[in-house]
């Protein structure tokens, strides 16, 4: 199944508030499980990170599932399964399938999981070549050819991007579940961040190449705030104009290599990212 915009997830700096609930319906809190792919693990461990608002996600949903902080495991179904990395084996294609079945909402976690992540960069080469280079025993290795999103496989019901995600947006996911409604998921680019922070453009004052304009917002234009063009880790913004965008970078004189490598980082599989890194290469 392609991915849609309408899965996006938006930004968001409250709290989790967790509502209000009879003590029947307290005694059976939804489960919450935390699957992984191929991935850096860095999206799992921004729910980690949530330090103190952790203990009012505890106190909202049982977490049936999730390694990277517990060996306990309760078995499914799950309300709500968080889902982090890419399907890079015929296992991972498999497992997927079995993790979507036993969950009622599935939301995908950071660049891997929604656009096959900086690993999707060998989707353009031959991998065979590449395990024969690095393994003294290629055929020990078992891989697909192609890195995919989980979306490529499955049906998503939210996308939650960025490398690694924003934890007010993870959040506002949760929340949303908790009260039964979509999260809020704005369609608008890292430049209308910068504008609301009143940060300087990057671009305009410096000339500084910049993929604000076409990288969806949700970072909070953190780089442009250190004087940084954005690199795109949060992906390609709602109907990104990325030909505009690479016809202002070689004006300003970066190679057509450049503009292809600009294109091929964390998001490489996305389909605006990678048309215009094919372009170009």
């Amino acid at each position: 199944m392609s991915r849609s915009e309408d899965r996006r997830i938006g930004a968001t700096d409250q709290s989790p508030q967790v509502p209000q609930t009879s003590r029947s319906a307290r005694r059976r809190p939804p489960k919450l499980a935390v699957g992984k792919f191929a991935s850096c693990d860095g999206c799992q461990l921004t729910l980690l990170n949530c330090e103190d608002d952790l203990l009012a996600i505890a106190d909202a949903v049982q977490i049936a599932d999730f390694k990277e902080a517990s060996r306990a495991v309760l078995k499914g179904p799950y309300d709500l399964s968080l889902v982090e990395g890419s399907i890079t084996t015929a296992a991972d294609a498999d497992r997927i399938q079995q993790i979507r079945s036993a969950s009622k909402t599935l939301v995908t976690i950071g660049a891997c999981a929604t656009a096959g992540g900086i690993q999707a960069l060998r989707n353009a080469r031959d991998v065979k070549e590449f395990v024969s280079l690095v393994y003294a025993t290629p055929e020990y290795i078992d891989t697909l050819a192609l890195s995919t999103a989980i979306g490529d496989h499955v049906h998503v019901d939210f996308e939650l991007r960025g490398c690694p995600i924003d934890a007010g947006q993870l959040r506002e996911v949760i929340r949303a579940f908790l009260q039964g409604r979509r999260p809020q998921t704005p369609a608008s680019s890292v430049c209308l961040e910068c504008k609301r922070a009143g940060t300087v453009c990057v671009t305009v004052a410096h000339g500084t190449p910049c993929l604000g304009p076409v990288t969806h917002a949700g970072c909070g234009a953190l780089c442009p705030a250190y004087a940084r063009g954005c690199y795109g880790c949060f992906g390609p913004m709602e109907s990104p104009n990325t030909a505009s965008m690479t016809s202002w970078l070689a004006a300003n004189g970066v190679s057509d290599r450049d503009i292809a490598r600009v294109f091929a980082t964390f998001n490489a599989d996305a389909p605006a990212f990678r048309k215009e890194a094919a372009r170009h290469g």
